[in-house]
C-alpha cells in the first residue's frame, strides 16, 4: 500500500543528525512532557533489508509490524489490596500512590491498568448513583479531603504514560465481609433494600431482580458517558461463591421472591437455567450499551478459569462456575457479547487437574467469534510464605501465553509487582517486556480508516506531527531507522512532537497514527 514519504536532502541537517551534536539532541529530548512516557526507544531486529527507502518508495514494505501485546495489571481497591494502601490517606497521599503505581507499571513497559472503580455498589469517583467507597476515606459516602476525582486522575495520568485505563466493576456485590463502615443512605442496601440479600457475611444484589440488573447497567453507563475510559471490565462475582453452614452444607442463595415471581409470570426455565439467564441478560445488555455509547471502548470479563463440566478436556476438574456462579461463559463467547475474555487461570502449569496450557487452549477453542483471550495470571501467589510460587512460574506462563498466541495477559494484582516479590517486577521488565508494545487492535469495534499524520521539521530540531483526525487518534507509533536497527516507541497523540534522538546515525523516522480501537493509519516518513 502507498505511504506518505518525505525526503530530506538538506546536507546541513544530515550533518546535524550524524555528527557529534549528540548533546544538542539530548538537550532537546530533555524537554519532553513530564512525567515522561514509558515507551522509550528500544532495539527491535530489522524485519526487512537494512536499507532506507528511496523517495516515493512504499515505506509500508520496509518497516516492521507494530509490536502488540496486552500487558495489564488489576489494581484492586476492595479491602485496600492495591490502592489506596489505607483508608485514612489524604488526597495528596492518594495521588502520590497513584503516580507511584503508574510509574512502576510504565517502567515495566506495561500498557493497561484495570482499575476497580466499584468494589461493592460504591464508587471511587463522584457519583449521583452510588456513595463514595469506604476504602477511600474509611466512611462510606465521605469524599476525599480535599475533594478530587480519583478516577479522572487515574485516567489522565495513565494516558500520559502510554497506558489504557479499563474501569473494573463488581456487578452484584453490595457489601464485603466484615466492613468497617456503615452504609450510606444512598447505598442500594438502603435505597432499594428489596433487591439486596444477606448471604453469609456479605450482602448481594439479587441478579434475578430486574431493578438490580438495571442499577448496575446505569452505573456503568454513567462512568462510560462521563469518563474517557478505554475499557469496561467486570469480574467473576455474578451469583456469589457458595458458603457452607456449620454442618458443611452449601447454603442456598435466598432468591425465592424473584424466582416465585418468575414462575407466576409464566416462566418455564429450571431454576439453574433461570439464574444463568439473569446473568446473561446483564452481560448482553452491558455489551450493547457500551458499544452504542462509545464504539471504540472494549468490554472485557474475567471469569473463573474453569468452564462447563460437560465440555472440559480430559483430566481437568474443579469448581463449576456454570453450576455455582451461573456464569455461562461459553455462551458469551459464542455470541460475541464481549471483546476480551480474561479467564482467571490461577494454577501452575504443571498442576494437571487445572493445567494452565490446557485451560488456555480450552478457552481459545470456545472462541468462535475470534475475540481476544488474555489469561489472568495469579502473580500475587509470589509471596514470602511456604506455599509461595517461584517467580519463574509467572515468567513461564507469560511464555506459554505467547507460544499459544494469546496476545496478552493480566497480572493479579499490582501489590505483588509493586513490592517486587522475588524480583518479579524486575525480571518481567528485563526478561519479558524488553520492548514497548501497543495493545492489540480490536477491529470489529470500528471499521473506519484513520488518516495518516503529516510530518515536518520544527525549528527546535524535532519532528512536528499534524493529525488530520486528532479526536480519533489515541497514540503515535514511531519507528526510527539507524544503520544497524529499527527502534520502536509510542507516545500519546497529544504529544505532537517526536524527538530526533537515536543511539546511531538516523536514516528514517516513520510515524503511524493509532486510533482508539488500535487500528493503524498509513505510515508517514521522513528520510535523512
Amino acid at each position: 500500500m502507498p505511504s506518505l514519504v518525505l525526503s530530506v536532502r538538506c546536507a546541513g541537517l544530515k550533518k546535524f543528525l550524524t555528527s557529534a551534536c549528540v548533546g544538542l539532541l539530548l538537550a532537546a529530548c530533555g524537554t519532553a512532557v513530564k512525567p515522561p512516557a514509558p515507551v522509550t526507544d528500544t532495539s527491535v531486529p530489522a524485519a526487512q533489508p537494512d536499507n532506507a527507502p528511496l523517495p516515493g518508495q512504499a515505506v509500508s514494505q520496509q518497516i516492521p509490524p507494530l509490536p502488540r501485546e496486552f500487558r495489564a495489571v488489576w489494581v484492586s481497591t476492595v479491602a485496600n489490596i492495591d490502592w489506596p494502601s489505607r483508608r485514612d490517606l489524604s488526597s495528596e497521599r492518594q495521588k502520590q500512590e497513584i503516580l507511584q503505581i503508574l510509574d512502576q507499571a510504565a517502567q515495566m513497559r506495561m500498557n493497561a491498568i484495570v482499575l476497580q472503580v466499584r468494589p461493592a455498589a460504591d464508587a471511587i469517583y463522584p457519583s449521583a448513583l452510588e456513595p463514595w467507597s469506604e476504602f477511600l476515606t474509611g466512611e462510606q459516602g465521605r469524599a476525599p479531603n480535599p475533594v478530587y476525582d480519583p478516577l479522572q486522575f487515574w485516567i489522565e495520568q495513565a494516558h500520559e504514560r502510554g497506558m489504557e485505563l479499563h474501569a473494573w466493576f463488581n456487578p452484584f456485590r453490595a457489601r464485603t465481609a466484615s466492613p468497617k463502615a456503615t452504609q450510606a443512605r444512598n447505598h442500594i442496601s438502603r435505597a432499594a433494600a428489596q433487591v439486596v440479600r444477606n448471604y453469609g457475611d456479605q450482602q448481594w444484589m439479587d441478579p434475578g431482580e430486574p431493578l438490580a440488573r438495571q442499577h448496575t447497567l446505569n452505573v456503568i453507563a454513567d462512568v462510560l458517558r462521563r469518563y474517557d475510559v478505554d475499557g469496561v471490565h467486570i469480574d467473576d462475582y455474578f451469583y456469589p461463591y457458595p458458603v457452607k453452614n456449620a454442618q458443611g452444607t452449601e447454603v442456598e442463595f435466598p432468591d425465592d421472591a424473584a424466582w416465585n415471581r418468575y414462575l407466576q409470570s409464566g416462566g418455564n426455565l429450571s431454576r439453574a437455567d433461570w439464574r444463568r439467564d439473569n446473568v446473561n441478560q446483564l452481560v448482553r445488555a452491558i455489551a450493547e450499551m457500551v458499544h452504542q455509547e462509545k464504539s471504540w471502548v472494549k468490554f472485557g470479563i474475567s471469569p473463573f478459569g474453569i468452564g462447563r463440566p460437560d465440555r472440559l478436556p480430559p483430566g481437568i476438574t474443579g469448581f463449576s462456575q456454570y453450576d455455582k456462579l451461573y456464569a455461562d461463559v461459553e455462551t458469551w463467547l459464542a455470541n460475541g457479547w464481549l471483546d476480551y475474555l480474561a479467564p482467571q487461570l490461577y494454577w501452575p502449569i504443571q498442576q494437571t487437574p487445572q493445567a494452565f496450557k490446557v485451560l488456555l487452549d480450552y478457552w481459545q477453542r470456545q472462541n468462535t467469534q475470534q475475540r481476544h483471550i488474555w489469561p489472568g495470571l495469579f502473580t500475587s501467589k509470589i509471596d514470602h510464605s511456604e506455599k509461595s510460587w517461584p517467580a519463574d512460574e509467572i515468567l513461564n506462563q507469560v511464555d506459554a501465553a505467547r507460544s499459544m498466541q494469546a496476545g496478552g495477559h493480566i497480572h493479579f494484582s499490582m501489590v505483588s509487582l509493586a513490592q517486587n516479590r522475588k524480583q518479579i517486577r524486575q525480571r518481567l521488565e528485563q526478561e519479558k517486556y524488553l520492548t514497548p508494545a501497543l495493545v492489540p487492535a480490536t477491529p470489529w469495534l470500528e471499521n473506519t480508516n484513520i488518516a495518516p499524520p503529516q510530518l515536518s521539521l520544527s525549528p527546535a530540531g524535532k519532528i512536528r506531527v499534524q493529525l488530520p483526525d486528532p479526536a480519533n487518534t489515541r497514540w503515535l507509533a514511531v519507528w526510527k531507522k539507524t544503520d544497524q536497527q529499527w527502534l520502536f516507541s509510542y507516545q500519546p497523540a497529544t504529544q505532537t512532537e517526536v524527538s530526533l534522538y537515536s543511539p546511531g546515525p538516523l536514516r528514517q523516522i516513520t510515524v503511524i497514527a493509532v486510533n482508539r480501537s488500535g487500528q493503524e493509519s498509513l505510515p508517514a516518513s521522513l528520510n535523512f
